[in-house]
């Protein structure tokens, strides 16, 4: 009686407490619905400019999925570095092959594509050298070298995100929050105190992720490490202010954690650690409303293809106006506790 008393008791809590039960149920759904839309996407077809190529070899790469543009040589390396194109092929005496190099899955592609069209014109069943250049990278660039900044944005932003909001909850439901809305402080001051102290925390811990992963994991690392600071900074200042956003509607620290399949997980499938081209048009869209999305690709910019402000500074007003608007939504979601 005893134990059924118990069971009961357990069933109960749970039928009160409808959001978890509803989780428990479409969570695992909807993350296995967004697998499914990602791994079920196109192989990836290149686009690649060609220079002095005969038609029936165009032909044969077109044949296999190619996207072929006429460029020049110069268009085509300016087209490369803008990342508009995956490779540029010149026919001279051997074929020459400039790959774009920051993305292994593209290059791969063009090179099985390449050497698949030009099996199909040889009748001496010969095999033609290949001259290859990377504008980023190298031939011994490792898939972890391509992940890599990713996770370190992702890892960031997911213990970040998770620390602050059970942190900030303990402060509400422990009461301290509720004696600070008991004195004159305003809102906002409130929000903005909350966030400085709990972002030097997260300050220290993004600098030290971050060299970790580059100086021991030995993460390629072509740019300079103060915009990875920078990005990494402002991806945990997000997920800082986000998670703390989130945790006004949560009561206890189970409810805080319900949040990660349905804010934190589908961040991973859009933010590039899977190529987004091989997805539907509506599904890359979906990216652009998440933060990770412009922390990772900032960090690629950086950390593989060596660039510096020009090319990550859209990236850095947005992940600023994300976490603007976060706090924003903070002092807002405060008025629940007291008006000002």
């Amino acid at each position: 009686m005893r134990i059924q008393a118990i069971v009961i008791r357990i069933i109960q809590q749970f039928f009160r407490d409808k959001r978890t039960l509803g989780l428990m149920i479409v969570a695992p759904m909807f993350v296995l619905l967004l697998m499914s839309l990602v791994f079920n996407g196109e192989d990836y077809h290149p686009t690649v400019a060609v220079s002095n190529m005969p038609e029936p070899l165009k032909e044969q790469l077109e044949e296999q999925n190619v996207t072929i543009v006429d460029y020049t040589e110069q268009e085509a390396m300016e087209a490369l570095k803008e990342k508009e194109l995956d490779a540029f092929i010149k026919m001279n005496k051997e074929p020459e092959i400039n790959l774009e190099g920051s993305d292994p899955t593209a290059n791969k592609a063009v090179l099985m594509a390449f050497q698949e069209a030009m099996k199909s014109m040889q009748t001496n069943g010969g095999e033609q050298k290949l001259a290859i250049h990377y504008l980023y990278g190298s031939e011994d660039m490792e898939l972890f070298d391509n992940f890599g900044p990713v996770l370190i944005g992702f890892f960031i932003f997911f213990f970040v995100f998770l620390i602050s909001g059970v942190s900030f909850l303990k402060e509400r439901t422990g009461g301290t929050l509720e004696r600070l809305l008991a004195t004159p402080l305003r809102r906002w001051e409130i929000v903005v105190g909350y966030v400085i102290g709990f972002g030097l925390f997260t300050t220290v811990q993004a600098t030290l992720i971050s060299w970790f992963s580059i100086q021991i994991l030995g993460i390629m690392m072509e740019g300079s490490f103060f915009y990875v600071l920078l990005i990494t900074f402002l991806l945990a200042m997000t997920a800082l202010t986000l998670g703390t956003l989130l945790s006004a509607y949560a009561n206890n620290e189970l409810q805080m954690i319900q949040f990660i399949p349905i804010v934190v997980v589908p961040q991973v499938f859009f933010s590039g650690l899977f190529n987004m081209e091989t997805m539907a048009e509506w599904l890359q869209s979906i990216g652009l409303v998440m933060p990770l999305t412009y922390g990772a690709d900032a960090l690629r910019e950086i950390m593989i293809r060596g660039q510096g402000w020009e090319m990550i500074a859209q990236d850095v007003y947005i992940l600023l106006a994300f976490s603007i608007g976060f706090m924003i939504l903070n002092i807002l979601a405060l008025k629940k506790h007291r008006k000002l």
